[in-house]
């Protein structure tokens, strides 16, 4: 295939991902914002910060916000890619035209990862992995699935324990680095 035939077909395609963005947000405005569950994910993206915000360890608030970016970073790309790949999509997003589950990836992982870091710190932190991947991956989950806002299409719940596993302790990790040069 040629270069001028490639590009053609690359904008053709793009063009269709455009179409279907529009009809997407039309349904949206018309079936699911100001819905009970939009209502309940946009709860879910801010009441956990400002309950977070009001009970936090005020000495580690840079700490636990690094963690929390970094956790958010890796929780939308994963999303992102689960979606794209079409192992599972979401229902009634609060933003139409994130393929993700911002109050999960943006509130509910970050603020969860970051309330565990705070609180028993000594507590061996591959059991708080444990705990966290469990919690998440059969109580979360499922809860989410039941509300009908999570699809997963080839995926089982079991599969996610492992990254939540992960990404709980890349977490930790993190938040026990200090070797942060001062900037002059």
């Amino acid at each position: 295939m040629d270069k001028e035939k490639i590009v053609e077909h690359i904008d053709n395609n793009a063009n269709q991902i455009h179409l279907l963005i529009e009809q997407k947000i039309a349904f949206w405005k018309e079936h699911v914002v100001f819905s009970g569950l939009w209502w309940f994910g946009v709860l879910l993206s801010i009441v956990p910060w400002i309950i977070w915000f009001l009970v936090r360890n005020k000495n580690s608030t840079d700490r636990i916000l690094y963690v929390g970016f970094f956790v958010m970073s890796i929780s939308v790309f994963l999303d992102i890619l689960g979606d794209q790949f079409g192992y599972w999509h979401y229902r009634f997003n609060v933003i139409p035209i994130v393929p993700t589950y911002l109050p999960w990836d943006l509130t509910l992982m970050p603020v969860t990862i970051m309330f565990l870091i705070q609180i028993k710190p000594k507590v061996n932190p591959y059991f708080k992995a444990l705990l966290f991947a469990l919690l998440t991956s059969y109580a979360a989950e499922p809860f989410i699935k039941w509300l009908m806002i999570y699809n997963p299409i080839e995926w089982k719940f079991s599969y996610s324990v492992p990254i939540q596993f992960v990404i709980y302790l890349a977490a930790h990790y993190l938040s026990r680095r200090n070797k942060f040069k001062e900037l002059t």
